[in-house]
């Protein structure tokens, strides 16, 4: 016997059909539930939109909430066209909305036949292969008991299936972690059920996507978070073309400073990921300047996301160390975004930092700084967003120099409080250095997959030209325990074996 393959239909959604492995199954309905503010009317028109734009698709979309009029008001602020698409005959409504001048003089249950025959005659007209019934809990509270909504939704559900349409129906819950439905029978009588949440996680919303279920077709399992960008509408965020087959570069690239290249056996790698963690003032956004007019030095371009310091400072900054941004810029060399972290969900800062690295295809990425990023999410959202930059970023094949603030100012710290450290090739230590009563600086390469380097700790000072590196702390012990102490000076011999214990 021959198994029938079930055909797909796109959404249009970013990352969505990713989540679908390929889409919703064709001539098949579809639950949406969510809460107030989950996204569930957007994703309807969405649905509508990118088929009618991208695979010529007509859609009826049925409204039981809000007037057609409004509709095509919110659906402009995301840029969607309905007009035009209706001009066209792309896109039919077929308005049930609430009429006080209509409703409260009718008799009886709501006459679902009499409304099954306009959506029968409007998809048949226009050819629609796209059906959004927006919301059908709307309507459903005018029964009294759940038989009768199940009944009614089960007409519903066959007419969809008569018509051979895909269709999204949208109903609305009272929890984001508790009965599917309203009325505790919709997400029986429907093919596919797609949950959306608006969770609130210390003090943040987040929007999640889940797949509860899908009859007979694969598709991703758990909450996968979105977001609704402008003039693009529902974004779901996923590992999609960034899995763990990239290929891997061998070619070296200059860092930016001669004596960092030597300590890393001739440079960073080209598609390499480097963090630099360090306490405040170390220099960290120093080594990002330094990052930046390495590569303009080979002609290569460089994209600086800076979440602490204004645009203005960084260019301040740059000329104090005899840096010239502005002219780099001018010639194409340099790009900053610079953002106050809380203005967006990390979701948003992911999607605006994949949409301007698509448009100005830089050689070089600097992130300044993670620890800004942290403070505005749950540990949780903070790891799925380092996991899908860090894949992204592999993905485009170019180096990129993230910055993390260390907790204590001289004591001892662990890189590995923000879950990073095992999703970067290359991590560097600034630290201070109290000797003698006196403050200095250390740089150390504590990681560097795939090549031997230098794992002594260097003292390196800052002045007008940048940062300089000089030579290992020969007499002094215990800098990363956070309790430095002078010893004597050990022998050459000693730290020459050093470089025979690699371990990466």
């Amino acid at each position: 016997m021959t198994l029938t393959q079930i055909t797909r239909m796109p959404t249009g959604c970013p990352g969505l059909d990713h989540v679908l492995a390929g889409g919703l199954p064709e001539g098949r309905s579809t639950l949406v539930s969510g809460t107030a503010g989950s996204g569930k009317t957007v994703l309807g028109l969405q649905f509508l939109h990118d088929g009618a734009r991208d695979f010529d698709q007509a859609g009826v979309f049925l409204t039981f909430e809000e007037r057609p009029a409004q509709l095509r008001l919110n659906a402009a602020s995301l840029g969607f066209d309905i007009a035009t698409m209706e001009e066209q005959g792309k896109w039919t409504f077929v308005d049930a909305s609430y009429n006080p001048d209509r409703d409260e003089q009718q008799v009886g249950p709501f006459d679902f036949g009499a409304l099954l025959l306009r959506l029968r005659h409007a998809v048949e007209s226009t050819g629609a292969k796209r059906v959004t019934l927006d919301s059908i809990g709307a309507v459903f509270t005018r029964y009294q008991d759940a038989t009768t909504v199940r009944r009614e939704l089960m007409r519903v559900t066959e007419l969809l299936r008569e018509l051979g349409v895909t269709a999204i129906v949208t109903s609305e819950r009272a929890e984001e972690y508790g009965q599917i439905g309203r009325h505790g029978v919709e997400e029986f009588v429907c093919d596919n059920v797609m949950v959306l949440r608006n969770a609130l996680e210390q003090e943040t919303r987040r929007r999640t996507i889940e797949v509860l279920k899908m009859r007979g077709v694969d598709h991703l399992t758990g909450e996968f978070p979105f977001t609704i960008v402008p003039r693009s509408g529902i974004v779901v965020i996923t590992l999609e073309n960034t899995a763990l087959n990239a290929p891997s570069a061998d070619e070296r690239i200059h860092s930016g400073l001669a004596e960092l290249d030597e300590m890393c056996n001739g440079g960073m790698f080209r598609d390499s990921i480097n963090l630099v963690s360090g306490a405040t003032g170390t220099g960290k956004t120093l080594l990002v300047s330094e990052f930046t007019r390495g590569g303009a030095s080979r002609g290569e371009r460089s994209l600086i996301f800076s979440f602490e310091e204004s645009r203005s400072q960084l260019f301040r900054n740059a000329g104090g160390w005899g840096m010239d941004f502005a002219g780099l810029e001018a010639q194409g060399l340099l790009r900053i975004e610079a953002a106050y972290p809380e203005i967006s969900s990390l979701e948003d800062h992911l999607v605006r930092i994949k949409t301007i690295v698509e448009e100005y295809k830089p050689h070089r990425i600097a992130i300044d700084s993670l620890s800004a990023l942290e403070r505005i999410a749950p540990e949780r959202s903070y790891r799925e967003f380092l996991i899908g930059l860090t894949a992204y970023i592999k993905h485009c094949q170019v180096a990129a120099l993230l910055t993390s603030s260390a907790r204590n100012l001289l004591g001892a710290t662990s890189v590995t409080d923000a879950h990073i450290s095992t999703l970067t090739d290359m991590i560097m230590l600034l630290r201070y250095v109290e000797i003698g009563g006196a403050v200095r600086r250390g740089f150390m390469v504590l990681k560097l997959r795939g090549s031997t380097h230098d794992k002594q700790i260097h003292e390196f000072v800052i002045g007008s030209n940048g940062m300089k590196i000089g030579a290992p702390f020969r007499d002094v012990t215990g800098i990363l325990a956070g309790s430095p102490q002078r010893v004597a000076a050990l022998s050459e011999e000693y730290h020459d074996m050093s470089y025979m214990f690699d371990g990466d």
